[in-house]
């Protein structure tokens, strides 16, 4: 009788542990929710009111109170202090290196030049939920008959359009092999460049998401390829998350995969990294530590930003050296993390100075930093999480293709980019390039991009 009474007991206890692991762990971590709904909430200023929806022509333009102000700020620049001793970027970015850029944006930087190199695509603006949405439109000249994809290609942070100048004249040409071109729309991301910032709270990237089928359908396109890194790689998996109807295919080259089953990968990774990652890429996550410590070093910004960005955007829209030096210290170690070691950043390695200029001024002329790095905020907070778009898988009905840089802050294997990137037709290891591939190495991200869209074409038109 007793040992029934133990068994009945244990059994109980096995029952309730159970149910506990169900109610507690699995279901809030590890099952698929639904997807949410989102809804098309005013962003902009006032009371919601009937939307302009008419499509208008933009020009970039410095004006001479904006140039006289910039140099002046430029040429009363304090001295910074000087770095110490054998440091190069180690303790952020080199002040000897600054002063070098600041002298060029004042006395070497050709406005109008400048200001007509920006110019030379189409620009335009258009309303959407209260906001006004700026975004280059650049369709291929391309003979009759010529098939032609509509390709919405989104920036993230500190970037932004400016990343895609080299890139877009190379998409839109037919390809030699392939024999097709793209017609492609790149967005400047509410509160980014000539974008409108939200004036109220919660405008994540789902939110972000929704405006950008929409801004896909105003200009008349109701399917669509997508491409993205950084914030534009989570926005653009969002999207073909929700909307598997207009995403025809997904191209990035920084995916996004944060699920509960990717995490549990990687830890139990941490004790067999062969278990993880294929052989001979064990040294780009493991040891764990090792990752950590690098993350922890260059994720300063990330904490600031999704926690307090209207602090830090203060100095950084009053100080243009403050600005160059937050920023240009992101585009030399997302560009190679060896670069730390360098006095000049190595910024040079692969930019000029003109095309790091015109991202600053994209942050600079239309006064956005804080609008910008609010993006960390809203894209990062709980509410957000709380969505649980993250934990959703794309659907297979989506082809999804990733281009892997070296020097890109994570790496992925297969099995787990498929948690979240359910139909992975393409991947493709690359020898060059990091975070900012677009600028860096437009014509291999170009080449990725055509080989994989082909792939996905193809695909599409056996169904």
């Amino acid at each position: 009788m007793l040992w029934l009474i133990l068994g009945v007991s244990v059994l109980i206890i096995i029952l309730i542990a159970v149910f506990l692991f169900y109610r507690y762990i699995y279901v809030p971590w590890f099952q698929i929710p639904a997807l949410p709904e989102i809804h098309e909430t005013w962003w902009g200023a006032g009371e919601e009111n009937k939307e302009d929806v008419s499509i208008m022509p933009f020009k970039i333009h410095f004006s001479e109170e904006v140039i006289e102000d910039l140099t002046d700020r430029l040429q009363r620049t304090r001295t910074p202090t000087r770095p110490l001793q054998g440091i190069q970027q180690q303790y952020g970015f080199n002040t000897d290196t600054l002063k070098t850029i600041l002298e060029y944006w004042a006395t070497k930087y050709d406005w109008k030049a400048r200001e007509n190199h920006l110019n030379q695509f189409p620009h335009f603006r258009t309303s959407i939920q209260g906001l006004n949405i700026h975004f280059l439109h650049v369709k291929p000249k391309v003979p009759e008959q010529t098939p032609v994809i509509p390709l919405l290609i989104l920036h993230g942070w500190p970037g932004s359009v400016v990343e895609f100048y080299k890139l877009i004249p190379i998409l839109t040409k037919v390809h030699e092999r392939y024999g097709y071109a793209f017609e492609v729309i790149a967005p400047s991301l509410p509160g980014f460049g000539f974008s409108d910032g939200a004036v109220k709270p919660g405008l994540g990237t789902c939110e972000i998401a929704l405006l950008m089928k929409k801004l896909m359908l105003r200009i008349g396109h109701e399917t669509f390829f997508v491409q993205g890194g950084d914030w534009g790689s989570i926005i653009v998996t969002a999207m073909a998350t929700m909307y598997p109807e207009a995403v025809l295919g997904l191209h990035t080259n920084m995916p996004d995969v944060s699920t509960p089953r990717t995490f549990l990968k990687i830890l139990i990774g941490s004790l067999w990294p062969r278990f993880v990652i294929d052989e001979g890429n064990e040294e780009k996550l493991y040891p764990l530590s090792t990752f950590s410590t690098h993350v922890w070093n260059e994720s300063a910004y990330l904490h600031m930003q999704a926690t307090k960005p209207d602090t830090i955007s203060v100095g950084l829209n009053d100080s243009p050296a403050g600005l160059a030096a937050y920023i240009l210290e992101k585009f030399s170690t997302g560009t190679n993390k060896d670069y730390r070691e360098w006095e000049d950043a190595g910024l040079l390695k692969k930019y000029t100075y003109d095309e790091l200029i015109d991202n600053l001024m994209f942050y600079w002329v239309p006064q956005c930093f804080a609008t910008a790095a609010r993006i960390y905020a809203e894209g990062l907070s709980s509410r957000q999480f709380a969505l649980g778009v993250n934990k959703i898988p794309i659907s297979k009905t989506v082809p999804c293709a990733v281009a892997v840089f070296p020097n890109e802050i994570i790496y992925y294997p297969d099995w787990i980019l498929r948690d979240k990137y359910a139909h992975l037709v393409h991947r493709a290891n690359l020898n060059n390039g990091g975070h900012f591939a677009a600028m860096e190495v437009p014509a291999k991200l170009a080449e990725d991009m055509f080989r994989a869209m082909e792939k996905m074409r193809r695909l599409k038109a056996k169904k």
